[in-house]
């Protein structure tokens, strides 16, 4: 008894130490007072979820998970999800609580199929919205604090399979300022199948899984001994997979097509209470903004599209593989290595002569093609303390330069680890590969799911599956060849993301809808759209093709920059997208040419920012 005591009483002590410690707005929050809100389910700020919220939404914790589909009352288990306590919540970075923004979770439950009402199947989306105005204490005045803003911006990634709500994260206090100067709130979610949303698509139970397959299945071109063994290798590895996805998840491939993921986005949108959509689409977000715009043409308000797709090509048998080649090799000649020697050796490594002879964008060309070539022979070994011993491979080195060249921020990088390996040095690239992989620690619990890789392959094929369909390899064989040869960045990686498509239809009967409409209708408001001069992914000819058919209903900025999408920004471009999203207002041109402020390898960033977009991080890919 006297142990539970002097517990008791250590207990006591260390709390009044604590509570003296910590700043005067966050005892507030932690006063009994408070600690017996976390009893009631009662915050400073009121309950949660609010009354009559179609997204369910409260305070983001990191408990903050949907409840099953299987949940015989997904609300009651949901709410039992919020905690009072606004210590725990995911706060904005400005200090203290008042007039910060907030992020909340909810969700959004929605028909698995729209054409079928007798159907009582659902998905569940997960759904993150960083509201700008913060919340407002219960039986305070009222004043802007907790209010929603005029419009909301809703944002999507792309993909297919990028995770909106993680987008959401990364990027709503940086998006809300860049295009409203923060006045406008900021909604990411997950489409159906991707991430957190229910069902989530992994038709691995590990991912260890997964990636020990994908070593198999993914082998380039120009390593396997006989291209046509690797392809049937590939094809039988594709044939597994989408199997497992049939025997996992049923029918859900058919439900799957960005028709389906555009009807999800106008729910989001009746949800919020908005008369018409306000929107920024990124990548593959464009494909469903376009199919949105045509299928809900009353429904278009402001909505912003940047690194345009263009969704006739994703119609095609392999589309969206093929017609993505055009800028990846352009923007490793003309900007990686163009501007790495206009920055000079002071600001990218390989500008620095390896020899008497003058360093030309030629001979620095030649240098690297050398470079990487002489893995095909013989990989490089490399050694990280994390992850032991590992090799270089030519497959896994142009990955990571693929990789990079989305993200021109990471040049500096990726420039130091090709001069370091073209001197022997392996250290910097494992390390990078290394952070790139994933990584299963067996001293730690497992994810909560693995990732849910599988969906992009069951959007992509199910767009296409009214093409005409070859019977045989052949013709596969042939486009592998065609796309490696005209696009050795790209052409491997995007190969691979079409090639399913072959086994797609032995499995799933045709999906429940298909855009194949016009893309001209007359819209509510007319859209923007950003095309870049040297998106690796996103060619400038397929913004040029839609404008031409959208006409009047749309305005293009050309952005004369690097990386996928405008993320080297432009005042110029985020002058017209901020005046467009915050007034309505377009410029006349149906064309209008902005620049990047700055060039490669001399971008004016803080230690934070580099950190957050290093080729050691996530960053690359937003």
């Amino acid at each position: 008894m006297a142990v539970h005591h002097r517990l008791f009483w250590g207990v006591v002590i260390a709390a009044i130490f604590f509570y003296a410690a910590v700043p005067q707005p966050w005892r507030d929050l932690i006063s009994p007072l408070n600690l017996q809100n976390h009893k009631s389910k009662q915050s400073p700020y009121g309950r949660f979820p609010r009354f009559n919220d179609a997204f369910h939404f409260v305070p983001c914790t990191n408990t903050s998970v949907l409840p099953d589909l299987d949940d015989a009352n997904p609300e009651k288990s949901w709410a039992s999800t919020f905690n009072p306590n606004p210590i725990h919540w995911s706060w904005g970075y400005r200090d203290p609580f008042a007039g910060r923004g907030i992020y909340l979770c909810g969700y959004l439950d929605l028909p698995m199929d729209y054409t079928n009402a007798s159907d009582q199947r659902i998905v569940r989306l997960a759904v993150t919205k960083y509201q700008v105005s913060g919340l407002a204490r219960t039986g305070s005045p009222p004043t802007k604090s907790g209010q929603k803003s005029a419009r909301t911006l809703v944002i999507e990634p792309g993909g297919p399979g990028g995770s909106g709500t993680s987008y959401a994260w990364h990027a709503a206090e940086n998006l809300t300022q860049r295009l409203s100067f923060g006045q406008y709130d900021v909604l990411g979610w997950d489409p159906r199948g991707v991430n957190a949303s229910l069902p989530s698509v992994s038709c691995f139970p590990y991912d260890s899984e997964r990636d020990r397959w994908s070593l198999l299945g993914g082998t380039y071109r120009e390593t396997a001994s006989s291209p046509d063994s690797q392809l049937a290798i590939a094809d039988a590895m594709n044939e597994a997979v989408l199997n497992a996805c049939r025997e996992k998840y049923g029918d859900f491939a058919r439900f799957v097509s960005t028709a389906f993921v555009a009807r999800d986005m106008e729910e989001i949108r009746k949800a919020l209470r908005e008369d018409d959509l306000t929107a920024y689409l990124v990548s593959y977000g464009t494909g469903i903004g376009q199919t949105y715009a045509n299928m809900f043409p009353e429904s278009v308000g402001r909505i912003v599209m940047d690194g345009m797709e263009y969704v006739r090509d994703h119609r095609l048998l392999g589309g969206f593989g093929w017609t993505a080649l055009d800028n990846s090799t352009n923007a490793w000649h003309d900007g990686f290595l163009g501007e790495c020697l206009d920055a000079g050796p002071d600001q990218c490594a390989l500008a620095q002569a390896k020899s008497k002879e003058v360093v030309s964008v030629d001979s620095l060309e030649k240098r690297m093609t050398s470079l990487i070539s002489s893995l095909l022979s013989r990989p490089a070994v490399g050694y990280t303390a994390l992850a032991g011993p590992s090799l270089i491979t030519y497959s896994s080195l142009i990955d990571l330069i693929y990789m990079s060249m989305y993200n021109a921020f990471t040049w500096p990088e990726l420039a130091q680890l090709l001069s370091d390996l073209e001197d022997g040095n392996s250290t910097l690239v494992a390390k990078a590969l290394e952070s790139k992989r994933w990584t299963y620690n067996p001293t730690h619990p497992l994810p909560p799911h693995p990732l849910s890789e599988e969906l992009g392959i069951l959007v992509i094929c199910a767009d296409s599956y009214d093409a005409p369909q070859p019977e045989n390899l052949d013709w596969w064989g042939d486009l592998w060849h065609n796309m490696t040869t005209q696009n050795w960045i790209a052409g491997n990686s995007r190969f691979f993301d079409v090639l399913p498509c072959r086994q797609f239809k032995n499995l799933w009967e045709a999906p429940a809808e298909l855009y194949r409409g016009d893309l001209n209708h007359t819209l509510k408001h007319p859209v923007l759209l950003i095309s870049e001069t040297y998106d690796p992914a996103t060619p400038l000819r397929n913004g040029r093709r839609l404008l031409a058919e959208m006409g009047r209903n749309a305005r293009m900025v050309v952005h004369h920059g690097y990386g996928h999408s405008s993320r080297d920004s432009s005042n110029c471009t985020d002058d017209i997208a901020r005046t467009y999203l915050l007034h309505g207002r377009l410029p006349e041109e149906q064309e209008t040419n902005c620049y990047a402020n700055e060039k490669p390898y001399r971008y004016k960033l803080s230690s934070s920012m580099l950190q957050s977009i290093s080729m050691y991080s996530n960053g690359a890919l937003f």
